[in-house]
């Protein structure tokens, strides 16, 4: 593990350091771009589409190495990104998200000494002093700090009710190390807006702003306990959720001090089995407490990885629960909030996908934002028809048995569909993506046969009872819009007729003007074509008799060449707003 830690989690980072730190992560980036480029953009133009088929799962497989290696190299919030990114299933191929599995328990540790030197810095005393034991061992080690257990003073335990906790502090430094890195994947995201199949999906730049807050907040501890303390409040008539009580008095913006909760991992299978707890129970226990966060209470657990959720037995005479065991959730640091638009949108879509409504679902994207109000979902609509009407209600281990070749059929018919769609990510839904994709992960690792859509369709009914008492408001609305729009119908009328008389009256049609931007487009790449070719023909032709023109001429073809193969890859614009 220490081979991996190259000393810049712990060590300050000097002014040389931070540039060099900063050059790493570019270059990186700039390397992953232009790889994907050249064999995505360019081969394909050529016609050579097939090396680019044929070598993505390696090339894929290669850049998430690399950025593994990377990641436990400087640990700070690239590791924080691998991790993220190892749970995206839903949009990164296996190749990518394989590789970085590991990330979520390879952080290398930082030396106990240096762990030490900051938490008595910040405490203002030595440890001996406020606590009875500390073990040098860290219990975790996470990419922006890490654990150690303790023992209250006698004192201290007799007045919070426990002895044993876990004491959580900052990686030395790592203040620098997130301006560092915030600001090197700030310069990645300017360079993403630029390329037009990127922002035409998302504002980069944006959503490098949120993961930035979210970081931030992260490594503010007192923020943390906050955080802790709401989520137990939320759950407090909940016996099947437990939360570690905070211990202030011992607790700073860099080091908190909170029970120590540890137990059996969730995804312990073996554990939970030799203690008598069903690992099907605990999934649908756990798919359930997180869907009530977030489609109903509208405050989430963000960072619900398999290392932030225990599974607790209790003794079978404690208390009526039955089966005897809750579940218990850490490290509170990324937390998600729901507005209330954002909340009715997601309400709208789970109706939709309980009961297996292809329009209800496009209307869902359009409310999220996900999906913009122009676009045509004619051909989307059939798309998610034919997908329910083949996949849905088909769980993990049913879904893994289907012949590869269906789902490239599925993949090759709608590919071109969904990539004409004016897709892109609206803002405060990153949270919310990772949320759900951490619930189905998660689940289906407990239960092979976990089905998603028996796990959402209890909400069905039950989000429809809660949008039911808005029902008769909403309908008194549209009906008095309507009224007020039959109001105005004859004024309007009467001002196109006017504007019709006099000849002022225009027809705009965006459809019409995008197709004939596409075919100018089209026409300038061609004439540009022809262009190249008659300079390297004539090159050629020329270069036996006069070497330095016909050198000239084929060195001049290359400008039309690249107008005609890359003409409309980069947008001249920004991120649209």
């Amino acid at each position: 593990m220490g081979q991996h830690n190259s000393g810049i989690a712990s060590e300050p980072l000097t002014a040389r350091r931070s540039r060099a730190r900063y050059r790493r992560i570019l270059r990186f980036a700039a390397r992953a771009l232009i790889s994907t480029w050249w064999f995505e953009l360019v081969l394909p133009r050529l016609g050579l589409r097939s090396i680019s088929n044929h070598t993505r799962t390696r090339r894929l497989q290669l850049i998430a190495r690399r950025f593994h290696g990377l990641a436990l190299n400087l640990s700070g919030l690239m590791i924080k990104l691998g991790q993220f990114m190892s749970t995206r299933l839903d949009v990164l191929p296996p190749a990518i998200t394989n590789e970085l599995i590991g990330l979520q328990d390879e952080v290398p540790a930082v030396p106990f000494e240096a762990i030490r030197a900051l938490a008595e810095s910040e405490l203002g005393v030595p440890l001996e002093r406020v606590f009875a034991s500390v073990d040098p061992e860290p219990l975790a080690a996470a990419s922006l700090g890490q654990v150690h257990r303790a023992v209250l003073l006698p004192a201290d335990a007799e007045f919070m009710g426990f002895e044993h906790v876990v004491i959580k502090i900052q990686r030395p430094g790592i203040d620098q190390i997130v301006d560092v890195d915030l600001s090197a994947l700030r310069r990645v995201s300017v360079w993403l807006s630029r390329i037009r199949l990127v922002n035409t999906r998302a504002d980069m730049p944006r959503l490098m702003e949120e993961f930035a807050a979210t970081c931030l907040e992260e490594i503010d501890y007192l923020n943390e306990g906050a955080n802790a303390e709401r989520f137990a409040t939320n759950f407090a008539d909940n016996p099947r959720v437990r939360v570690p009580q905070m211990v202030w008095e011992r607790s700073t913006r860099r080091v908190l001090t909170q029970e120590d909760v540890t137990d059996i991992k969730i995804t312990d299978l073996e554990a939970l089995r030799a203690a008598g707890i069903d690992p099907v129970e605990v999934a649908d226990e756990f798919a359930r407490l997180m869907l009530d966060q977030v489609l109903m209470d509208g405050y989430f657990h963000a960072d619900p990885h398999p290392g932030n959720v225990f599974v607790q037995p209790l003794p079978p005479d404690e208390g009526e629960l039955k089966p005897n065991w809750r579940l218990t959730f850490i490290d509170f640091g990324m937390m998600g909030q729901v507005s209330a638009g954002l909340a009715k949108a997601l309400r709208s879509t789970v109706i939709a996908a309980a009961s297996r409504d292809g329009a209800g679902m496009i209307e869902g994207m359009r409310e999220i934002g996900v999906l913009m109000p122009s676009a045509d979902t004619v051909e989307l609509e059939r798309a998610f028809v034919k997908v329910f009407d083949r996949f849905g209600g088909l769980g993990f281990s049913e879904l893994q048995k289907i012949d590869p070749r269906e789902y490239r059929a599925f993949a090759a018919e709608f590919t071109d569909i969904v990539r004409a769609l004016p897709f892109q990510f609206p803002e405060n839904f990153l949270l919310v993506i990772r949320a759900l994709s951490l619930i189905s992960g998660m689940c289906s690792s407990l239960n092979p046969e976990f089905n998603i859509w028996n796990a959402v369709e209890p909400y069905s009914a039950k989000l429809i009872r809660a949008e039911g008492g808005n029902f008769a408001q909403a309908l008194a609305k549209e009906a008095l819009a309507s009224l007020q729009l039959a109001l105005k119908l004859p004024k309007r009328i009467d001002t196109i007729v006017t504007r019709a008389e006099s000849g002022q009256l225009s027809v705009r049609s965006p459809e019409l003007e995008r197709r004939t931007a596409t075919l100018v487009r089209a026409v300038r790449r061609v004439i540009s074509a022809i262009l190249f070719g008659v300079l390297f023909i004539g090159g050629l032709i020329v270069f036996e008799r006069n070497e330095t023109l016909g050198t000239w001429l084929l060195i001049g073809s290359a400008v039309p060449l690249l107008h005609a193969l890359f003409a409309g890859v980069f947008s001249r614009r920004g991120p649209l707003p």
